[in-house]
């Protein structure tokens, strides 16, 4: 396993790539070629649509909006030619989780009972980035409701992590190479948004929306190697976002750089009078200030977060990123946050017992799937909730009227929140002491295959990959996983960073600078991509190399 310090000073990321193409260059980059009239939205457009299709056997899309996308970047070219752009976003190709409504344009959920539910109205996520002239690839694959970490128990099959076709797995696995279809070994991409996570790892968008109730960004950004951004609750909308857990869900952002992460939070941030907890006000401009002294930064390191589970590849990366932040100056401590082994139990029953109230509205009468059974209005609900649900989502809605049922509700779902409190409040007083943000691993390990990942039940699975990253949902506070080195199996490995409540641009500012200390090697995807051109892998960089 090779990690790399570099002292290769990048104005932003993707800089440092010499490509032929603009796929593999950072939002900035392509904004800037698209104001210089070095390609068109149109171009542009096509180029991405061209690589959805050689990568569909990666399933990260459910729908794609071939059509819609084409006349939104024929829109986006009139305005170039006219000097009208909108924006930084203005013909940039994006990715949505088809779990955000999307106006005209199916909206799954990855489940048979929204197989064919078109929304009326765009979630305010999706309108904000349409009017700043985004073009809408398409909607990205996920776990059946959000309910999963690995985008394998969706209605419309797994998603496939790029990485498993990689040039620096392959290397490693040291095996003849498979056809992309036939692989037996391909790996989970994380999730439950790791159609997002993937879109944008496989080049076919250079940013992609997915949704955070327990780590659902982070965990597929950390395997799918891009960046994955989990705002403060209350700074983004979630109006129009089909709820999971509606005092956790957060609509998230994955991007290839930390930069182009801020950029789209810029545009989504602020009040939105249709979602009552968003803040008033919003924090605009969504600039990031550039960060060259890290000497008085006082970075976190929660000791309890160091698990058996956690492997010793993911726990030499996280020492070493450590001994990187105080060999520049930061001040690195130990800190507790006592109550983390009570998190997992606490976010089980207050997910459930969520979950069990928002799908009660999935009952065949106003919309998505209805079963054929008239016998009464009883087996018409139960039969078309037992047609249209998985049984993950079946399962979670039992658990959760268990622990609402009024024999139950003090001692599971009163208690949960009682130790929900704690656990917001450990993160309070270990900030409220100086420190600014807390330094942990994003998952474990590195992606597993699917035939090992799918030998575990869902409720475990879930437990063990969200352990890092679902109390910052419960606490409310921003997070993000930056990808940091490849493993000794050529797969990506994250790191994740966690500030204090609504510190999103302080948090992102770290992480910048964090990244630019690391040279985290782009995918090497050149046997499905034959007309992109990638970093060549003798291209030097000055940097450090730290070997186990």
């Amino acid at each position: 396993m090779t990690f790399l310090f570099s002292f290769f000073s990048l104005d932003h990321c993707g800089s440092r790539l010499g490509t032929k193409t603009m796929l593999g260059r950072s939002l900035r980059e392509v904004s800037a070629a698209l104001k210089q009239g070095q390609i068109t939205p149109t171009e542009l457009c096509q180029k991405c649509l061209s690589l959805i299709k050689k990568t569909k056997f990666l399933n990260a899309y459910i729908t794609v909006s071939e059509e819609v996308a084409l006349k939104q970047a024929e829109e986006s070219e009139r305005r170039y030619k006219k000097g009208h752009s909108l924006g930084n976003l203005d013909g940039i190709p994006v990715a949505i989780k088809d779990n955000f409504s999307t106006s005209g344009i199916k909206t799954t959920c990855a489940s048979n009972m929204l197989k064919d539910y078109i929304p009326p109205y765009n979630a305010t996520v999706v309108q904000k980035l349409l009017d700043q002239g985004a073009i809408l690839m398409g909607k990205t694959n996920l776990d059946e409701f959000a309910m999963g970490s690995g985008s394998t128990d969706g209605a419309f099959g797994p998603v496939k992590n790029p990485w498993s076709y990689s040039k620096q797995h392959k290397a490693k696995r040291k095996e003849k190479p498979h056809a992309e279809s036939e692989d037996p070994d391909w790996l989970i991409a994380g999730g439950s948004s790791g159609g997002s996570a993937a879109a944008v790892s496989a080049f076919t968008c250079f940013a992609a929306l997915g949704s955070d109730t327990g780590g659902s960004t982070r965990n597929p950004a950390a395997h799918c190697g891009v960046v994955g951004f989990k705002p403060s609750y209350g700074l983004v909308s979630r109006h129009g976002l089909i709820p999971l857990v509606n005092s956790m869900d957060v609509p998230g952002i994955l991007t290839r750089c930390v930069d182009d992460a801020a950029i789209v939070l810029g545009v989504l941030a602020g009040h939105d009078p249709k979602d009552s907890t968003t803040v008033q006000d919003p924090f605009k401009p969504f600039t990031l200030p550039t960060l060259t002294d890290v000497s008085k930064l006082r970075v976190g390191i929660p000791k309890e977060y160091l698990v058996p589970e956690l492997s010793r590849e993911v726990q030499s990366l996280w020492s070493k990123a450590a001994d990187l932040f105080e060999s520049e100056g930061a001040k690195v401590i130990e800190v507790s946050l006592p109550h983390t082994s009570y998190s997992i139990v606490c976010y089980h029953v207050l997910c459930t017992a969520e979950v069990a109230s928002n799908m009660a509205r999935f009952d065949g009468l106003e919309y998505g799937h209805r079963c054929n059974i008239d016998l009464s209005t009883e087996a018409m609900y139960a039969a078309t909730r037992r047609e249209g649900f998985n049984d993950v989502v079946r399962g979670r809605i039992l658990s959760g009227n268990y622990f609402l049922l009024k024999e139950n509700y003090e001692n599971y779902f009163v208690k949960a929140q009682k130790v929900r409190r704690l656990i917001a409040n450990d993160f309070v007083n270990v900030f409220n002491s100086g420190v600014d943000v807390l330094l942990t691993p994003t998952t474990l390990g590195e992606a597993v295959p699917y035939k090992e990942f799918i030998k575990e039940d869902n409720r475990t699975r879930s437990a063990q990959d969200d352990i890092f990253t679902q109390a910052a949902n419960m606490a409310g506070l921003p997070a993000v996983s930056v990808p940091v080195a490849l493993s000794n199996q050529g797969l990506p490995v994250g790191l994740q960073l966690i500030g204090p409540a609504f510190s999103d641009q302080q948090l992102l500012t770290v992480a910048r600078w964090f990244e630019k200390q690391i040279h985290f090697p782009v995918i090497q995807l050149q046997e499905i991509m034959d007309d992109f051109s990638s970093v060549s892998e003798n291209e030097k960089l000055p940097s450090i190399s730290l070997k186990q």
